[in-house]
């Protein structure tokens, strides 16, 4: 893989981007489409909490995403960042994409001056949490949910 750069998503680049979101979701084994034209318009929304997505590209073309967010916390004065999609292309996997896209959000947290950026992995994705177990801290928490 020749020159990979990590840059954030364009406004002109839906097409692009569709299918490294499409293929998120099928990795997770869900199905977001009735959400995705109210994400993308978000993405492209200034908003200053998010989301936002930072994209990986070689050669012109898109490798993977990472889609992120800021929130306050009551643990702490600063910000942090939730980093909730990561996703590289298969034909890319293993080549640093996922650890550089995970890198870049470290870096917008630290210019933000946030104290922290975390995720949550489905159990089974054991390629990802190589990468995670590499790069971060594995937490004590597990996550409850109710739907509304």
């Amino acid at each position: 893989m020749s020159n990979v750069f990590i840059r954030p998503l364009k406004a002109d680049e839906r097409e692009a981007w569709q299918p490294l979101w499409k293929g998120y979701q099928d990795y997770y084994q869900t199905n977001l489409d009735d959400t995705t034209d109210s994400l993308w318009q978000r993405l492209m929304e200034d908003d200053p909490d998010g989301p936002f997505c930072l994209v990986a590209e070689s050669d012109g073309k898109l490798l993977g995403l990472v889609q992120y967010l800021f929130h306050g916390t009551t643990w702490s004065a600063h910000r942090r960042i939730y980093l909730h999609d990561l996703y590289t292309v298969q034909e890319a996997r293993g080549q640093g994409i996922g650890r550089k896209l995970i890198e870049a959000v470290y870096a917008v947290g630290k210019q933000s001056n946030c104290d922290q950026v975390y995720w949550l992995t489905q159990d089974f994705n054991e390629d990802g949490r190589r990468l995670y177990d590499k790069v971060s801290t594995l937490t004590p928490f597990i996550k409850y949910m109710q739907k509304l």
